[in-house]
């Protein structure tokens, strides 16, 4: 029986960040949504509630900039390969209108005329750094010339007469007349990097801002110099993005000096400093003046909606994941569940069931988090690529430098049982810890252990191998003895958890199988559940301990039925173009998927 539900709702990934990088966002004409980009995907978030989300991931490369259209009905995206892509922003399925490619080389910004007719598309092109064109047949309306090297930022006036304006890292800003657009004059003021050039919205000026922390006014018309902002210099560090005010009357910049200015364009001198935080991760790389909205993004891929009354503590902080998710539980406080994500830059997020998203204080791990799970006594077990398993309470939700165990070798996974019980299976070992300590590591296994799994009853651990096999060992006080008992899968193991009952043990791996054994009945196979198209990676069994969900490197999720293998729920491309990286139940009806494309997404199932 198939039956498939579509996604109830999907939890976005925050922007994709690099130091020294601007970063674009994009504004719906409308002011009720804006744009970014993570990864191969573009998200488009409700600016009032930002749990609002919709994910558009058909770019097959990294996508680094997106623009509404001023009629607000279409998105041109640009990607790291040179392609744009031109889609319909009214339908869920954002059908693609028109492709092309302008240049072959990174695509940096994006900018339409008013009339949403022409586009001008900047980067990093092989033979040529920008190409301004027709929407609708991709014919060339001028040409953009004048620099020597990438160009990070263009935009258009949005009145008539149309000019245009580019910023490139030859310092240099260029501005063209048309259309059909053709080169006027370079200006070079700026004695560093030129990252964003914009005109104001009623098209009289444009500023120009660069890395020497400099903010160049300029008529809209002529491009004669009007003046500069702030001075010998208008912020500490490099600026890196600059939006006006509805009325043109105020400019937004934002810095690695971690401030974020408005600026009164009139007398050229900062009104509001809103200051960030302390940490490199709190350079501000974009911004967006949005009706009565002002958003600026930390490095962190963090995004600030700033306080004009209380420049020092905006008014919220969207937090989430910027990097590929490796690892999700769920766990009930009070009866609330929560999600918890782990990354691969060794963040873990706290995702409540409104959609808000927050981290554990302190200092975590350095890298990747593999595998979580959370133990009777309200910890978050962890291990990560930092050779490191840590235990975090989630009453304080604040790492602690104590409760952290340090592995002789890489853990692989960790699974938790009763009574303080965890086992760390790492690369050769398999490591037993009790109540936060290491007290047994079994080597020379003569096999690579894969997956661990602790029986819910803590007296039995089973460890599935790259042999193909799973081996069991029974606990013997704080010590692991082989029970002499192997099970066979078909190919290597690669994910495997007890059901919450003990009853059964799954078992997946490389050849697309999912193994059950009854436990009762010494660890007979009770099915094999075929269906994925390509090796299964993370399974997670129901509450109800009847279904049981696998994930694969098909895209695939699968929910099973104990009793019945033909009797299964099939989502497919449940994270289009990545495999699913961890799976949760939240409750009986309720999945939790997250993917390498830094979303998570919850479904709703009818079983």
């Amino acid at each position: 029986v198939f039956v498939w539900c579509p996604a109830e709702h999907v939890f976005a990934s925050l922007p994709q960040m690099e130091r020294g990088v601007a970063k674009v966002l994009g504004g719906d004409p409308k002011g009720n949504n804006f744009l970014y980009t993570n990864g191969k995907s573009v998200i488009i978030r409700n600016i009032d509630n930002p749990a609002i989300a919709d994910v558009y991931t058909e770019h097959p490369h990294q996508v680094l900039v997106a623009k509404y259209a001023p009629s607000g009905f279409y998105i041109a995206s640009g990607d790291v390969s040179g392609k744009i892509r031109i889609w319909d922003t009214t339908q869920k399925e954002h059908l693609l209108k028109y492709e092309y490619q302008p240049f072959g080389g990174k695509i940096k910004d994006i900018a339409w005329t008013e009339d949403s007719k022409r586009i001008a598309v900047v980067g990093e092109g092989r033979e040529k750094f920008g190409a301004v064109f027709l929407w609708d047949s991709g014919s060339s309306v001028g040409e953009i010339v004048g620099h020597s090297k990438i160009i990070n930022s263009v935009d258009i006036k949005q009145t008539r007469p149309y000019r245009l304006v580019t910023g490139s890292d030859d310092n240099c800003t260029t501005f063209l007349e048309g259309p059909p657009f053709k080169f006027k004059c370079t200006l070079s003021d700026h004695s560093r990097f030129v990252n964003c050039v914009r005109f104001s919205p009623d098209g009289s000026r444009y500023a120009s801002a660069g890395a020497d922390g400099q903010i160049f006014l300029y008529d809209g018309k002529t491009a004669e110099k009007m003046g500069t902002l702030g001075g010998a210099k208008a912020h500490d560090g490099g600026v890196y993005a600059v939006c006006w005010s509805p009325d043109s009357t105020q400019l937004m910049s934002a810095s690695g000096d971690k401030t974020v200015k408005l600026w009164d364009v009139a007398t050229g001198t900062a009104v509001t400093t809103f200051n960030l935080g302390s940490d490199v991760l709190d350079q501000q790389l974009g911004c967006l003046w949005q009706k009565n909205h002002l958003l600026s993004i930390s490095l962190s891929g963090y995004i600030n909606y700033l306080d004009k009354n209380n420049p020092n503590r905006p008014l919220r902080v969207i937090k989430g994941h910027s990097k590929a998710i490796q690892c999700l539980t769920v766990h009930k406080e009070d009866g609330r569940p929560f999600i918890y994500s782990g990354s691969q830059d060794g963040h873990i997020n706290i995702l409540s069931n409104t959609g808000e998203n927050e981290g554990i204080a302190g200092k975590g791990h350095s890298n990747m988090v593999a595998r979580m799970a959370v133990d009777e006594s309200n910890n978050l077990v962890t291990c990560s690529m930092d050779d490191t398993v840590r235990y975090t309470d989630l009453g304080k939700k604040e790492y602690s430098a104590s409760d952290l165990v340090k592995m002789d070798v890489q853990p692989k996974t960790v699974s938790v049982g009763p009574g303080g019980l965890a086992v760390a299976v790492c690369i050769g070992q398999v490591v037993l810890l009790k109540d936060k300590r290491k007290v047994f590591t079994l080597e020379n296994l003569g096999y690579e252990p894969e997956a661990g799994a602790v029986h819910p009853g803590g007296v039995t651990v089973a460890v599935g191998g790259a042999d193909g096999k799973v081996h069991l060992y029974s606990v013997q006080g704080n010590t692991l003895k082989d029970d002499g008992k192997v099970l066979e899968v078909k190919g290597p193991v690669t994910d495997m958890e007890f059901s919450r009952d003990g009853a059964f043990l799954a078992v997946c791996d490389e050849k697309k199988v999912i193994t059950v054994f009854t436990v009762a009945d010494g660890y007979q196979v009770k099915n094999d559940f075929y269906g994925h198209h390509a090796k299964v990676v993370c399974m997670a069994w129901s509450p109800d301990n009847e279904h049981f969900a696998s994930g694969g490197m098909d895209m695939m999720v699968y929910v099973w039925t104990l009793n019945d293998p033909d009797k299964r729920i099939k989502i497919p491309d449940a994270h289009r173009l990545h495999h699913v990286s961890g799976l949760a139940w939240r409750d009986e009806h309720t999945l939790v998927t997250t993917s390498h494309d830094s979303c998570v997404k919850q479904w709703t199932l009818k079983i």
